[in-house]
């Protein structure tokens, strides 16, 4: 089985490869070029495997939240690659990709993404015996409320870490701020969920993916005065 998966939601493209339990990595800061080079960078990597695009049987992107126009640009790439092969897709949360980078450590986990206009797109997890279950569902949060909704000592990491250090270390007590390291998907990560979620079998038609979008509104309007 042959599973090829991508998330474009942060500056990050994160690619992942596997042939049953061999996965394949690549991860490129790309920016604002995701456009351009998502297609030939995928074409690389099969190039490189010897692999052609027929050959994958499954296809998985990650759904945000994030960069809604690097959202939009990965789900409408495996949507296409998807349905022009004739293969199954599924979608895996942002937020989850993000959470399974903890290791080695249990309890209770926040990540915590930059969304702009002094907001975090917030995920609330707890990890036990190697397992990680999400609380509470995926939030759109103002700093403030961001340091009400997590508990103290917990872990945090994403990128709003690099921005809201300070405040969060002086507002959620005891908190364990990991460094940019951490702050961005993992291909391997996204490949294991995957791979849960083929096993699930929650893989279904292209049609199927939806974007994760936290904000009330795409694009907000406002009324100028004459």
């Amino acid at each position: 089985m042959k599973i090829l998966a991508i998330d474009t939601s942060t500056r990050f493209l994160c690619l992942g490869l596997s042939e049953g339990k061999r996965i394949y990595e690549y991860k490129l800061e790309l920016g604002t070029k995701h456009s351009a080079l998502l297609i030939p960078t995928i074409k690389r990597a099969l190039d490189a495997l010897g692999w052609r695009m027929p050959d994958i049987d499954y296809f998985a992107c990650g759904l945000g939240p994030g960069s809604f126009t690097g959202i939009r640009i990965g789900v409408a790439t495996i949507k296409g690659l998807s349905w022009a092969m004739g293969k199954p897709a599924l979608g895996v949360p942002t937020l989850d990709i993000l959470a399974q980078n903890i290791k080695d450590v249990e309890g209770d986990i926040a990540v915590a993404l930059d969304a702009k206009r002094g907001l975090i797109y917030c995920g609330i997890y707890r990890k036990k015996k190697d397992k990680i279950s999400r609380l509470r569902p995926y939030m759109l949060l103002s700093c403030q409320e961001f340091f009400k909704a997590v508990k103290p000592g917990s872990i945090i990491l994403g990128d709003a870490a690099g921005l809201y250090h300070q405040e969060m270390a002086k507002y959620i007590k005891g908190v364990n701020i990991l460094d940019k390291d951490s702050w961005y998907p993992l291909p391997y990560n996204i490949i294991t969920l995957a791979m849960a979620g083929i096993k699930d079998k929650k893989a279904a038609s292209s049609a199927t993916l939806k974007p994760i979008y936290l904000y009330p509104k795409e694009c907000q309007i406002k009324t100028v005065g004459k």
